[in-house]
């Protein structure tokens, strides 16, 4: 398996806005990818406009299809509109 952490600046105040398209993109995750296991977005209890999103896959395959899947891209550019910069990505190997 292998797991992504992403964290995510939100420009102030665009949190809301952010959201609802993420949870549009996770729906669509969840529904077309079956090789992506987790996909979860959460909020920093400290800093208002930090989010991370926990991600968590089968296999190599099923990160390359996530990343290169229409509603990916589509939603992806929607929400570049409230972000405040590069997301900041890890990438993690299961122990197992």
């Amino acid at each position: 398996m292998i797991g992504i952490v992403a964290t995510l600046k939100v420009r102030e105040g665009k949190g809301a806005d952010f959201e609802a398209v993420f949870l549009e993109l996770a729906a669509k995750v969840r529904a077309n990818e079956p090789g992506n296991l987790l996909y979860q977005l959460t909020k920093s209890r400290t800093d208002a406009d930090t989010y991370k999103v926990i991600e968590l896959y089968k296999d190599q395959d099923a990160v390359t299809a996530h990343g290169g899947s229409d509603h990916f891209r589509e939603l992806g550019r929607k929400m570049g509109a409230f972000m405040a910069g590069r997301p900041e990505i890890e990438y993690l190997d299961a122990v197992e």
